[in-house]
Order: C-alpha cells, then structure tokens, then sequence
C-alpha cells in the first residue's frame, strides 16, 4: 500500500510542480508583454517631447518671417514713394528742358 500511495503522492507532486511551472511561463510572457507596452508608452511619450520641441522652434521660426514680412511691406511702401518722386522729377525734368529749348529760341 505504501508503494500505491507514494506512487499516487510523487505523480500529484509531479503534476502540482507541472502547473506551476506552466503558471510560471504564463507570468514570464504577461511580464514581458507589459514590458513592451511600457517601452512603446516611453518611446511615444519621447516622439510627443520632440514633436513639442520642434512645434516650439517652428513657432519662433514663423514668428521671424512674419516680421521679415512686416519689413518688406514697408520696404516696398517706401520703394513706392520713392518711383513716384522719381516719376515726378524725370516729368519736372522735361519740362525744364522744354522751357529752357523756349528760351534759347
């Protein structure tokens, strides 16, 4: 009897440290799957930081052209001026140069 019951005791030993073990590969694959959610969550928490960062410099950056654009409106108002007050000298200039012609008559 005592054979029959140890034979019965180690296969239930056998079996408990079978399920255990299997309980323990079970653990190892969730530990290893949370592993790799946790390094994707950094990785993309790191893509949103740079992605942020560059946001930021590209904000300065369109802040600077908008005020290069602000100058060459202006710029381009005072070149305006001054092709009216060339306009107006070259008109003064031909009518000097009539009147001057009357005068050499």
């Amino acid at each position: 009897m005592t054979s029959a019951s140890s034979s019965s005791a180690r296969s239930l030993f056998a079996e408990s440290k079978q399920r255990l073990a299997e309980r323990v590969q079970v653990n190892m694959n969730n530990i290893s799957s949370l592993t790799r959610q946790i390094q994707r969550g950094s990785k993309s928490n790191e893509l949103l930081s740079k992605a942020a960062r560059d946001l930021a410099a590209t904000e300065n950056l369109m802040e600077n052209s908008e005020e290069n654009l602000k100058k060459m409106q202006l710029i381009a108002v005072h070149i305006g001026y001054q092709y009216e007050n060339i306009q107006k000298s070259a008109q003064m200039l031909l009518e000097i140069r009539e009147q001057v012609a009357k005068m050499q008559r």
